[in-house]
């Protein structure tokens, strides 16, 4: 079985630690941009997902 979790982590992990190296110059702020936005999307799913998980473990 897939660990989604864990590779969620791995993805995102790497995601911000591009943008801690990525220089904050113009040409590089579109990349940053759409590399934020995506992290927080990721994030809204991995929390939905656990508050659904949790409701399923609940019944």
């Amino acid at each position: 079985m897939t660990d989604y979790k864990r590779a969620y982590h791995i993805l995102c992990a790497a995601a911000s630690h591009a943008l801690d190296v990525l220089p904050d110059t113009p040409e590089n702020a579109a990349g940053r941009t759409v590399i934020q936005e995506a992290l927080l999307k990721a994030e809204d799913v991995c929390i939905e997902s656990m508050d659904e998980d949790e409701r399923s473990a609940e019944k």
